[in-house]
């Protein structure tokens, strides 16, 4: 084997070795993401629940159904997303979870289940533009998704 041929074939032994640890970096990226989804639904729904927190008024139901989609969509789209290292599925996924996170955001908005007043600061507003950062976040990784999705890799 020639030498070019021989540093050839190293880079390409290299790049396959640096692919694979990617690869498995971002597998288990997506797992740590699906356990942090079913963890936060078991706390909101099982134990302790979102009842314990004292912030929360009874309107949150009005919200739940929302806030839970949210959570079980980004669990599934990261579970497929392990198993299945495809650019597009995961763009399509990004999409799915920044449209149903904007439309829980929202829910949010409008219900606003929180009760932060007589802490002697403004924790409404706070929370306001907390939620509206997150509207915004979400169209942006909405419209991010679709470039990706339509132009892939």
């Amino acid at each position: 084997m020639s030498q070019p041929q021989l540093r050839a074939s190293r880079s390409t032994r290299t790049s396959n070795a640096a692919a694979r640890r990617s690869d498995v970096g971002r597998r288990v990226g997506f797992v740590i993401g699906a356990v942090v989804n079913a963890v936060l639904l078991w706390w909101v729904n099982i134990a302790p629940g979102w009842q314990v927190v004292p912030f929360l008024t009874d309107d949150t139901r009005q919200v739940l159904g929302l806030v839970n989609a949210s959570l079980a969509v980004g669990l599934v789209s990261s579970l497929v997303s392990a198993v299945l290292l495809w650019f597009r599925l995961r763009a399509f996924g990004d999409l799915v979870q920044n449209a149903v996170g904007l439309a829980a955001l929202v829910r949010l908005w409008q219900v606003f289940p929180f009760d932060l007043g007589g802490q002697g600061f403004d924790w409404d507003l706070v929370v306001r533009c907390a939620l509206v950062l997150g509207m915004v976040g979400s169209v942006i990784g909405a419209l991010v998704a679709v470039v990706r999705l339509i132009r892939g890799r």
